[in-house]
């Protein structure tokens, strides 16, 4: 090998280990953003809650009607955090001697 082939497997290895760097970070940079809670990343799921929520606050625009659902459901989670009580998908999987 010459002189010039090392210096390009050198540059290249720079490279790589420039991206894993890159890769590194930005995978840190995404855990601290789902910690904070801005984004949904790889440690916490969407619930299916707040997916339905949303459709409904779009299908509220469309159909009035349904802006009563909406406040219903604001209301009983509001309710459910004064309270301190878990939500009922959550309730089930309570340890025992928690009640």
């Amino acid at each position: 090998m010459g002189i010039g082939q090392e210096i390009k497997m050198l540059k290249i290895f720079i490279w790589l280990l420039l991206l894993s760097a890159a890769i590194f970070a930005c995978d840190r940079l995404f855990l601290y953003m789902e910690k904070r809670g801005w984004i949904y990343y790889r440690k916490k799921k969407p619930s299916s809650s707040a997916l339905s929520n949303a459709c409904l606050e779009v299908q509220q625009l469309l159909e009035p009607s349904k802006k009563y659902v909406v406040e219903v459901k604001k209301d009983e989670k509001k309710q459910q955090a004064e309270a301190g009580d878990l939500p009922p998908e959550l309730e089930e999987e309570k340890p025992e001697g928690e009640e």
